[in-house]
């Protein structure tokens, strides 16, 4: 450990992803996974022979796809849009189009006829084998002969993997990583070794893709639209998308906290939870969002950042960047050992995972030592262990809004938690993260976005 080595990485930018809601495995995935479909397409020179594309959607996606707004993110792939430069003001407008007029312009370069009923298949009862989350893409040419078949998995994050290809973008590609680790033991060993912070350590890796002035401004820009995210929450009311009638609370809640006369003890606590809701009804409208590291857990790192900035005294904009790094850095740590799905994991993958990532992140950005900063991502983690995903009409609104606040204000606890100690604890991330993988293996798949169990079918959905 210690010497620079070829890995597939993955980077900060990789793990923080800005796109739109509602789920960044069943909108951002299959929206990336259809565009680079047709881009393999047009490489092998044969887009200008297609006549028809039938996109087909297996396992959990066809099963919460619609109520995830797969269907919207598959057109709109299609067309070429991708979910970090499409603009959610022109969504709907866009999809009208598309639907009235029976035909979609693939990669905005070649029109063709589109049934939606016809090229697009929902196959409940069928799963492919390497992810519940599983596409399979054919186009055809006017005498019906397939040109190009392939097949994508959506693995969480906005992550895509081709059907055989076991990295596909899930990492970038080969790089020489200075301090390479694939466990928090050998990242808290390369921290000491080298006598860094692990967001020093993390800013280092990142000079492998970029230096370090535009990993600063990527970051600073990832904030930016955090920050954009929860005003829009704050401003926008009314009721959310999918039948459930879930009305958004963000803007009355704001409007209370603002006007209040008496500071109160647990203030702190009501503006962080006033931060995850706006956050989290943007993306279940299908607002701009950045994937943290997934959309239904989208909340919990702006609301703790913000928590941050306001109640912490000394607070800055480096603390923002320490934060950010960190969080990313145990991310990866999920990643590499475990998954940020909700459909392999449950909801333990989504806002466990962003829980401690939080929890991390803010004993970094406080000034913390890399050993309260593992202890407080254990922290995050092991009460989050068994939480099931099971969204009611599959859709992003229950349990997913509220969890995010609850997974937020617990961040925090965690955090304060670790920084009472020295580091030392009997539990460690890497056993907990193991624990994780395990404990999502052995749950039952009607808890894993599927909306077959749980709440989703223990509350009327309308």
């Amino acid at each position: 450990m210690g010497e620079s080595s070829t890995h597939m990485a993955i980077s900060v930018f990789d793990m923080f992803k800005i796109g739109i809601g509602p789920s960044s495995s069943h909108t951002v995935g299959p929206m990336r996974a259809a565009r680079q479909f047709l881009l393999d397409l047009e490489g092998k020179h044969l887009l200008d022979n297609t006549a028809q594309v039938v996109a087909q959607l297996y396992g959990s996606l066809a099963l919460t796809g619609k109520g995830h707004g797969s269907d919207r993110a598959l057109l709109l792939g299609l067309e070429g849009e991708t979910p970090d430069e499409v603009d959610p003001d022109k969504i709907d407008q866009r999809l009208a189009h598309i639907r009235s007029s029976g035909r979609i312009n693939l990669l905005g370069k070649h029109e063709i006829a589109f049934d939606e009923p016809l090229n697009l298949l929902f196959h409940k009862d069928q799963v492919l084998p390497k992810h519940s989350n599983g596409l399979r893409f054919t186009a055809l040419d006017a005498a019906g002969k397939a040109l190009l078949k392939d097949e994508f998995y959506s693995i969480g994050g906005g992550f895509i993997i081709r059907g055989n290809d076991d990295e596909g973008d899930a990492a970038a590609a080969e790089v020489d990583l200075p301090h390479a680790f694939t466990t928090a033991e050998q990242l808290l060993v390369l921290c000491e070794q080298h006598h860094l912070r692990l967001d020093q350590l993390m800013l280092e890796n990142e000079k492998s893709w970029r230096n370090e002035a535009d990993t600063r401004a990527g970051l600073s820009k990832i904030w930016q639209v955090m920050q954009a995210c929860v005003q829009r929450g704050l401003r926008e009311s009314g009721e959310l998308p999918g039948g459930l009638h879930v009305f958004r609370r963000a803007p009355k809640l704001y409007r209370d906290l603002s006007q209040q006369q008496k500071i109160t003890a647990l203030d702190a606590m009501d503006w962080v939870n006033l931060w995850a809701l706006a956050v989290n009804e943007e993306n279940a409208a299908g607002g701009r969002v950045v994937t943290a590291p997934t959309n239904g857990a989208a909340g919990i790192i702006p609301a703790v950042g913000h928590y941050y900035l306001r109640f912490v005294e000394g607070a800055d904009d480096e603390g923002i960047l320490r934060y950010l790094l960190t969080a990313a850095a145990i991310g990866i740590l999920y990643k590499e050992n475990a998954s940020i799905s909700g459909a392999e994991m449950g909801c333990q993958g989504e806002v466990g995972v962003a829980c401690s990532m939080a929890a991390g992140g803010l004993v970094s950005a406080m000034g913390g030592s890399n050993g309260q900063i593992e202890n407080a991502a254990e922290i995050g983690m092991e009460h989050n262990l068994g939480l099931t995903c099971d969204p009611v009409g599959g859709l992003v609104q229950i349990p997913c809004i509220e969890r995010n606040a609850m997974g937020a204000v617990k961040a925090i606890n965690a955090a304060r938690l670790a920084q009472h100690g020295d580091g030392q604890h009997r539990v460690s991330l890497d056993q907990v993260i193991a624990t994780m993988r395990q404990t999502g293996r052995d749950m039952r798949s009607i808890y894993k976005e599927t909306s077959l169990g749980g709440l989703a079918v223990n509350v009327t959905e309308c």
